[in-house]
Formats: structure tokens, C-alpha cells, sequence
């Protein structure tokens, strides 16, 4: 089901976004010639296309809520307490200013250019 509206999802974007790329910026619509009184008038195709995009917007976001409760449902509440591994221990807290532990013995003095001297 999740996967089903995520494809519709992905399509109704797709489509969303060429109907709102064929119309002019100035709201013309497709400009196409024609009789004035008909579907592909200037005035024709705007309308038709500013209703595509208000029911595809208003579609768009019906389908981000619902999906939005699938996603919620299929997940649940303990799926995140159940993958949590409460058997580590924790690792005793460093000393800042104590010794240095990384088992190498530092150099008994160096020069400003990092060479050891004896």
C-alpha cells in the first residue's frame, strides 16, 4: 500500500509540475490559437489549466497526508525500543589530566621543528 501511493505520489508531482511549466508566467496559459469561444482558446486552455492545477495540488496534498498515517502506522511505537542494545556496558569516563595511554613512550625532549634530541 505504502509503495502503490508513493508511485501515484511521484506521478501526480510529475504531472503538477509540466502543468504548472506550460503556462505563462503572466497567466495566458498555452497561448495556442484557436476559435475564442473554444477549449483551445487562450482563455480555454488557462482555465483548463489553473483547474489541473488546483485539483492536482489538492490531490498532492490529500496524498501527503495519507501517507504520512501509513507511514505511521506500519512503523509503531516499540519498533524503536526493540532495536536498542541495552547489554553494553558503558566505557569508563576519560581522565583529561591523566597519563597518556596509547602504550608509545613520548620523547624525553624536542626542538621547535619536532626533531628528538638525546
Amino acid at each position: 500500500m505504502f509503495l502503490f501511493l508513493t508511485v501515484v505520489q511521484a506521478i501526480v508531482a510529475a504531472a503538477l509540475v509540466g502543468v504548472i511549466l506550460m503556462q505563462r508566467s503572466e497567466g495566458g496559459g498555452l497561448g495556442v490559437g484557436g476559435s475564442p469561444s473554444g477549449m483551445l482558446s487562450a482563455r480555454g486552455a488557462a482555465d483548463f489549466l489553473t483547474r489541473s492545477t488546483k485539483w492536482l495540488a489538492i490531490l498532492f496534498v490529500v496524498l501527503s497526508i495519507g501517507l504520512a498515517a501509513v507511514a505511521v502506522e506500519t512503523t509503531g511505537g516499540d519498533a524503536i525500543e526493540s532495536t536498542l542494545d541495552r547489554s553494553v556496558t558503558p566505557a569508563a569516563p576519560a581522565d583529561p589530566l591523566g597519563p597518556a595511554t596509547t602504550g608509545e613512550a613520548a620523547p624525553a625532549s624536542t626542538d621547535p621543528l619536532g626533531d628528538a634530541t638525546e
